[in-house]
């Protein structure tokens, strides 16, 4: 396969998630003044970009809007729970190579399962669904 096959490839399957993210929107109309009220709270909250830089204006001037609230969606003790299982089984990176211990001392820690979640049939069943919804085309030339 070409180069010029992967982009065109590439651009169809972005114009793809495009048309349907642009589809889903359309569904829901918004009115004049939800989208004044939007406008000002992202004013007031500094999340636009004046300019060319790509920095909104809250990371450019922090001190001059309010600091947005991190909500943490786990405690302390899952977190904890998580890093000491992750140590356990070798599910941690190591240096800059991207490889995790486990890839690099396989012998050092318990061996990984790999099984598939999914059985053949689920799969092929799947397929069928994606080809008769449109989503997948049933004939494709490699």
């Amino acid at each position: 396969m070409t180069r010029t096959h992967t982009y065109a490839i590439a651009l169809i399957f972005t114009y793809l998630f495009a048309g349907q993210t642009m589809a889903a929107s359309i569904n829901t109309p918004v009115t004049r003044e939800q989208v004044k009220a939007e406008l000002a709270e992202a004013i007031r909250t500094g999340d636009v970009s004046p300019g060319e830089s790509g920095l909104k204006l809250n990371e450019q001037f922090p001190q001059r809007y309010p600091t947005q609230q991190v909500v943490a969606t786990k405690s302390r003790q899952q977190v904890v729970a998580e890093l000491a299982e992750a140590v356990r089984t070798g599910n941690i990176s190591s240096g800059e190579g991207g490889l995790k211990l486990n890839e690099l001392f396989p012998y050092n820690y318990p061996p990984q399962d790999r099984s598939a979640s999914k059985s053949r049939e689920q799969v092929k069943a799947e397929l069928a669904e994606a080809i008769s919804t449109g989503q997948l085309y049933a004939y494709i030339e490699a």
